[in-house]
């Protein structure tokens, strides 16, 4: 029973044939319309501040995923919702082709956490039933944008550990078939921060 959750959750990262194909944008629209984006994600999508994510490089289809989950309320921010508010189909296509055109600058692990989170983003914890990251977002943190898994590598590590704490209160719920939140809830805050370190120094 314990490689259960591992088993299932390998399956359905599989699965990618239901996910709905989104209206394509040009990253020069997205470029005009990325003004008042850049004050927390940067100018080209390299967020300075470890509190914001970077979305340079992010797939564009998980981009237009989480500013329509903003502007419906399904996923809550204080700084995002207002913002995604206003946005339309084609606002949000735009922005994705813009971002998602960009590269990610890398960063650098925390050396004294890389152990712990290499092994469970690499293998997981099959004694707890905790499956490997890799299931989902691949060895180097790439995510897979056909089935909009997205990409981790180079994420701040602060951003990351936020999301993942939030997946396991509850309080985010915008993974498909409840993955993260079943995931999350197996970790502790130790597994958490040396994952998201781990993430953080993906190439």
């Amino acid at each position: 029973m314990k490689f259960q959750p591992i088993v299932l959750l390998s399956a359905l990262c599989s699965l990618s044939a239901s996910i709905p194909a989104f209206a394509e944008g040009t990253a020069e629209a997205g470029q005009a319309k990325s003004s008042t984006c850049v004050a927390c994600h940067g100018v080209d999508g390299n967020s300075v501040n470890p509190e914001w994510p970077t979305i340079a490089g992010q797939h564009g289809e998980y981009i237009v995923k989480q500013l329509k989950a903003f502007k419906s309320g399904a996923r809550q921010n204080v700084l995002m919702s207002p913002m995604a508010a206003g946005l339309s189909d084609a606002d949000m296509a735009d922005l994705a082709a813009y971002f998602s055109s960009q590269t990610a600058n890398g960063l650098e692990a925390d050396a004294g956490k890389v152990t712990l989170g290499q092994r469970l983003y690499r293998a997981g914890d099959t004694e707890r039933g905790i499956a490997a990251c890799t299931s989902c977002h691949g060895p180097s943190g790439r995510g897979n944008p056909t089935a909009l898994y997205p990409s981790l590598h180079g994420q701040h590590a602060t951003y990351v550990e936020a999301q993942l704490k939030a997946y396991r209160s509850g309080t985010r719920q915008t993974d498909q078939n409840q993955m993260m939140r079943d995931v999350t809830k197996l970790l502790t805050d130790e597994q958490i921060a040396a994952v998201a370190a781990y993430v953080q120094g993906l190439r």
